[in-house]
């Protein structure tokens, strides 16, 4: 194992094996925790129907009623969002992750205008196009936006679904899907991920789903696999501390080193991460 990838498994904080039922127990707990010490009424996500806001939804739900149920109350509640933008593709998907999640709230917030009011003021200002790649940030950081304007509404969290699959090689959006109160997905990479929604009895198809972005209107519901270059079963062994190949370890590293930007907070004066 690589001196990098010894330091890249410690700052994502991966365990090379879990323990499924322990992993939802301590992930719960800190969703109530985080909840009371703000002083918050619930929590908010984006659910898409892929794996991670469908395990990230159920999680905040059990947490929910966990709380409302031990201080016997009904203060506190979780609005799970769809944020489509115009008729989304796998939206079966999304609706068969809300059955498995039961919020207590569903929001339907459609971002197709808000984003395309966007890219037409870019061209009436720039005289120029974006191009497809950046108007999918453009949607991401929509979603986000509207997750935080519903939070602030009505006094709730924003959680973000970032694991270490996703952060080790940056594939997300840097202030849109990367941005959040709470990361309760944090240290697990993907495939712990799918054991914990094996843990906590969730139908097949939805942690066997193929992840994609779904961000760019060229190229819809494309795998992130395919973006990437590489597997999330070699992104996990990498992070694992398992042996991979040399052309992986290149790739993954590669990515790491790129998107540091993204793992660190605005720089100033005194934080010079990068000397």
């Amino acid at each position: 194992m690589s001196d990098l990838q010894k330091e890249i498994i410690n700052a994502l904080q991966v365990k090379p094996s879990i323990d499924s039922e322990v992993e939802v127990r301590q992930r719960i707990q800190l969703l109530k925790d985080y909840l009371k010490k703000t002083n918050m009424n619930g929590y908010v996500l984006g659910i898409s129907g892929g794996q991670d806001s469908t395990l990230t939804g159920k999680l905040i739900q059990l947490a929910m009623e966990d709380l409302n149920k031990e201080e016997e109350t009904d203060k506190y509640t979780f609005y799970a969002m769809r944020l489509p933008y115009g008729v989304q593709v796998d939206e079966a998907d999304a609706q068969r992750a809300l059955e498995f999640i039961q919020p207590y709230h569903r929001i339907n917030y459609n971002i197709k205008a808000a984003v395309d009011a966007a890219f037409d003021q870019f061209h009436e200002a720039t005289g120029e196009e974006l191009t497809d790649f950046v108007k999918g940030n453009t949607k991401a950081r929509e979603r986000m936006k509207a997750q935080y304007d519903l939070g602030a509404h009505y006094g709730c969290l924003v959680v973000g679904t970032d694991h270490a699959a996703e952060a080790v090689t940056g594939f997300y959006t840097k202030f849109g899907d990367g941005a959040c109160d709470i990361a309760p997905l944090f240290g697990l990479n993907k495939r712990q991920g799918r054991q914990l929604l094996q843990e906590l009895g969730a139908p097949e198809q939805l942690y066997l789903k193929v992840p994609t972005a779904d961000l760019e209107d060229n190229q819809p519901a494309i795998p992130d696999e395919d973006a990437l270059g590489i597997t999330y079963e070699e992104i996990d062994d990498y992070l694992e501390g398992k042996q991979v190949s040399e052309a992986v370890q290149h790739t993954i590293e590669g990515y790491y080193l790129k998107t540091e930007h993204k793992r660190q907070l605005p720089v100033t004066l005194y934080d010079r991460w990068w000397k």
